[in-house]
């Protein structure tokens, strides 16, 4: 069994319910049958309904048994639009004006659904940005316990399975920090573990990427990689970790014997961090499209309750598995 229908299979047990805001996109409604025809999630579609029956009828996608909730009928907008003005209290938004907002933005309604406990988890982007969908989060959902900052991963399954685990490797941040502090660099580190072992069960092995191994350059952009990995292992220090390193000596053995003989690593990584979203948007993308992998994301850390970004180029298919891991996020 492959580890995408792994994720199936245990987003299938937990029965979470998962809104899809972006009913205007014929990809959410065709999504939405997907999901709900494979029992991955409840779907809730947000919109005006006759509207998305319309838009469904042209794309042949089939809605029976998904519910669709339109936010100028539902009985919860005044509760909601209450909520968004006290979360909004610093720019002195007015109820009426909330209100306006929620029916308007439907992503901001789906978003307020999930911060009071209607639904478990929201996935937008294939119309909005990314920019939007942070955005979101943090006015609508914000920030998880003790972590100061929302980042994101890719799920990047490998054809050559001697790499990471088992074929596994999640890239970090590749989404949404330009140019993270090392304290940043070290939350996102920690977050990235913490979701590793969430999705896969597995033991975390995090690289901390650098163009220098052990001291073999210097340069600021290296001590900041150096003082994220002190930090992350002083506050988790049971956390298999090691930085700074090459990305060769994070997963190749052979080159870890030589750069880095003393590494916890061994050049076994199954997490690799990078230090800029520069350098890490490039490398999943290379090794997307040259080495053939499977790259699932950005999938967004750090937030109260799980929000998900797609590309706005996101296929049905792309839809369906962001449901998948959203739903085990939620559980």
């Amino acid at each position: 069994m492959d580890f995408i229908s792994e994720i199936w299979n245990r987003a299938k047990k937990l029965n979470k319910r998962v809104v899809l805001p972006e009913t205007s996109d014929t990809r959410t409604l065709k999504a939405a049958e997907l999901i709900t025809k494979s029992r991955l999630a409840k779907v809730i579609l947000v919109g005006n309904k006759s509207d998305i029956e319309n838009k469904a009828k042209e794309a042949s996608a089939d809605l029976s048994n998904i519910e669709i909730i339109s936010p100028t009928d539902s009985p919860k907008l005044d509760e909601y639009s209450k909520t968004y003005t006290g979360k909004m209290r610093k720019k002195t938004l007015r109820e009426e004006e909330a209100k306006n907002i929620l029916t308007s933005e439907l992503h901001t309604f789906g978003a307020l659904m999930v911060d009071a406990g209607d639904a478990d988890g929201l996935i937008m982007g294939a119309i909005n940005t990314t920019a939007e969908t942070i955005r979101t989060a943090i006015r609508c959902i914000g920030l998880a316990p003790d972590v100061p900052l929302i980042s994101s991963f890719f799920m990047m399954l490998l054809q050559n399975r001697e790499f990471g685990e088992d074929g596994i490797l999640f890239f970090a941040d590749c989404g949404v920090v330009p140019n993270p502090t090392p304290e940043e660099l070290a939350s996102i580190a920690i977050s990235t573990s913490d979701s590793f072992r969430k999705l896969t069960f597995s033991e975390p092995r995090v690289a901390m990427l650098s163009f220098s191994t052990k001291g073999s350059a210097n340069h600021p952009e290296i001590d900041k990689v150096i003082s994220a990995t002190n930090l992350v292992k002083s506050k988790k220090p049971d956390l298999l970790i090691d930085g700074e390193l090459q990305v060769d000596a994070a997963i190749v053995p052979s080159v870890s014997k030589k750069k880095a003989p003393d590494s916890p690593l061994e050049g076994e990584a199954n997490i690799l961090i990078f230090p800029d979203l520069n350098s890490g948007n490039i490398s999943y993308k290379l090794t997307q499209r040259l080495a053939g992998a499977k790259a699932y994301g950005p999938i967004f850390q750090g937030t109260a309750r799980p929000i998900n970004d797609l590309s706005r180029g996101c296929s049905v298919e792309d839809i369906v598995n962001v449901a998948a891991i959203t739903a085990i996020q939620a559980g």
